[in-house]
């Protein structure tokens, strides 16, 4: 129903924005929206003579928000012509159905917090965020890989900075291993075989990990990856047979079998809203996570030893690394050079020490130095484990809404599978067929 509500709503105001079209204004910082296709020179912009008000949004933890608020605090303080920043915040549950509508609707912040795939989802002819390429007077794109640019640029504009490059890999809680007495694991056997042990310690109510729908569906193509070492998806088209996606749907299933991770009836049978929530990972019981290097302090400081928690390896060559998240600035802004700065600020200059680690591993040179003793060891430590054994590419349709979201095929087939719903060949044709719609 709320997906159906925000459409109607994204209907109504695409025709007011139609109606609407022939009388748009230029803002006071640059041009209103428009259907740019990225074949234009990027336009140029200029501060305004007068202070002005912007907005910004972005999702996160209890951690994310503080480290925001602190360096926009800091950004207003320190930059005249800008008198205040306004801010829009939340947990990243339903933040993207809101997010989808704003951009709708044209009523989001100017800057956004954004996920790369947004980029396409969203954006895909240009139509949504400035080209920043436009606006170098005022942001220093040179302290950025340009690998990591490239990724951004989506119809020959660049769309987002990005702020670091992420993947996933298994962080263990070392004070349950040792009391098990099972060493940690640097394999995907040696993952089976802990399983074996933790099924016989005590009760049986501890695992070596906790794996969630969307954790099992990136663990399976980070398995596959190992194995034939090709990406998922190449041209738009996905690489791997029907044959291969069941072996990988075998390996998740032998994961539940041999007591590596509980079900998924279990997991949700603890009531948690999520797992770092979760007093089986907190108190040690679920032992092991496979989580974002960007996004794996919230568990640290859940848990009741956080001294116990560990970076693990990758249990093989072969998995993806992404643009963990980007900011963008809105076409609906008036002032993209102060929008700009902002930017600016919180990834390339003193911002950048206030905000740390908490968008990942900082990608812009001058932001890692700023950033100094303020980046998270553990982070630091996961993402270069990460950028050395991660080889493969990720298609931006991996995080389709159609596949991701919790209603999405990727959670259908996982969660069908540990219930019993759906057999692995079934599992199988419903998670190509998803795929191949979602391409």
């Amino acid at each position: 129903m709320k997906k159906l509500l925000a459409l109607l709503l994204a209907l109504v105001m695409c025709c007011v924005l139609l109606v609407g079209c022939g009388s748009m204004t230029q803002g006071t910082g640059g041009p209103a929206a428009s259907e740019d296709t990225g074949d234009a020179e990027p336009a140029t912009y200029a501060l305004s003579e007068t202070p002005v008000t912007l907005s910004i949004s972005w999702w996160g933890g209890d951690s994310r928000h503080s480290a925001y608020q602190e360096a926009i605090a800091a950004f207003v303080e320190a930059t005249p012509s800008v008198e205040e920043v306004t801010v829009d915040f939340g947990a990243w549950s339903g933040w993207e159905d809101k997010m989808s509508t704003y951009f709708a609707s044209g009523t989001a912040a100017d800057v956004c917090q954004v996920n790369w795939n947004w980029l396409t989802s969203y954006s895909g002819n240009g139509q949504t965020f400035v080209d920043l390429n436009g606006l170098t007077e005022f942001l220093d794109l040179t302290q950025f890989d340009e690998n990591a640019l490239a990724q951004c640029t989506v119809a020959g504009a660049l769309q987002c900075v990005p702020a670091a490059m992420t993947g996933r890999i298994f962080y263990w809680n070392s004070e349950t291993f040792e009391k098990v007495g099972v060493e940690i694991p640097t394999s995907y056997e040696e993952l089976i075989a802990a399983g074996q042990k933790f099924a016989e310690f005590e009760d049986g109510s501890y695992y070596p990990t906790a794996l969630g729908e969307y954790d099992r569906m990136i663990l399976m193509v980070y398995y596959l990856e190992s194995i034939y070492g090709k990406d998922w998806v190449v041209d738009g088209a996905l690489n791997y047979s029907e044959e291969e996606i069941i072996e990988g749907l075998e390996f998740i299933q032998t994961l539940e079998d041999n007591h590596v991770t509980p079900t998924i009836q279990q997991i949700l049978g603890d009531g948690a809203e999520s797992l770092d929530k979760n007093p089986k990972w907190m108190d040690g019981r679920y032992a092991g996570i496979f989580e974002w290097d960007s996004s794996a302090s919230k568990f640290h400081g859940a848990l009741n030893n956080p001294d116990a928690f560990v970076v693990g390896d990758e249990l093989g060559t072969g998995g993806f690394t992404k643009v963990s998240l980007g900011l963008a600035i809105t076409k609906t802004c008036e002032h993209p050079a102060e929008a700009a700065l902002l930017i600016d600020y919180l990834l390339n200059g003193e911002g950048a020490a206030i905000m740390g680690s908490q968008l990942g591993i900082p990608l812009s040179k001058s932001g890692l130095e700023a950033a100094g003793d303020a980046v998270d060891a553990l982070t630091a430590e996961a993402n270069s484990k990460v950028l050395a054994s991660c080889t493969n590419a990720l298609d931006p349709k991996f995080e389709d809404s159609s596949l991701k979201s919790t209603d999405g095929v990727y959670y259908d087939v996982m969660s069908g599978l540990s219930y019993g719903d759906y057999s692995i060949e079934e599992a199988a044709q419903i998670l190509i067929e998803g795929i191949e719609a979602a391409l």
